[in-house]
Formats: structure tokens, sequence, C-alpha cells
């Protein structure tokens, strides 16, 4: 059974077996560490997470299932960890990514099911 996009998103977030990505602002949005996000990720030999190993095509699926890209003007995060990672990622001038979907989020998994492809 292959998952759907949404789906294999919210296991990547959840597994933390990931650096590049990680559950922002309560788990209402998604976080990406770009330039890790494309070695850890994208530019793994064999075992592909997604379909791709082109960061443009893994933005262009966000926004194909209704991820809207925030800017960081929002308050800091609350939880230790997410605070922790978010000033290690800025402090090594990397461009971390905030994407937002009101059918993904962290405290409500029965909305993954709405998380429909435009």
């Amino acid at each position: 059974l292959s998952l759907r996009f949404p789906q294999k998103l919210w296991k990547m977030l959840e597994s933390g077996k990931f650096q590049s990505i990680w559950w922002s602002e309560g788990g209402k949005c998604v976080a990406i560490n770009k330039d890790l996000f494309e070695m850890e990720v994208l530019g793994r030999e064999g075992q592909q997470v997604f379909h791709t190993q082109k960061m443009k095509s893994f933005m262009r699926q966000l926004n194909a299932y209704g991820f809207i890209k925030m800017q960081r003007d929002f308050q800091r995060s609350a939880s230790l960890p997410e605070f922790l990672a978010e000033e290690a990622a800025a402090s090594a001038h990397s461009q971390i990514l905030y994407y937002y979907n009101p059918s993904f989020n962290r405290e409500h998994p029965m909305l993954l099911e709405t998380c429909k492809r435009r």
C-alpha cells in the first residue's frame, strides 16, 4: 500500500528520524531546513521517501495539497527542542521554510483525511 503525499509527510514528521524537518508552532506548521532537507531526504540513494530529488518538485507537491508558505514573523516555538532546532538552523544561516495547512495539524490526525490534492 503506497501512502499519499500527506501521509508520507506526516509519517516522516512523527518518526523523529530526520533533522531537516519538524513540527513547528505547536504542531500547526511544518518547518523545513531547506539545505539539510535536500541532502538528508531528497538526496537519499536507493530509499527515496518522495518521488523526487528536487526541492522545487517537493514544494509543488506541498502547494498541490493546499499547504501555504508562511513568513517567519509569528511567535517563537513554545517547546524547547523546537526552539533549539530553529535557533541552531538560523545560526547556521540555513533557510528555514514554514508551511501551513489547516488540515495538517499534529493535534488533530483525523483531519489528515481531508488533506486532498487540489
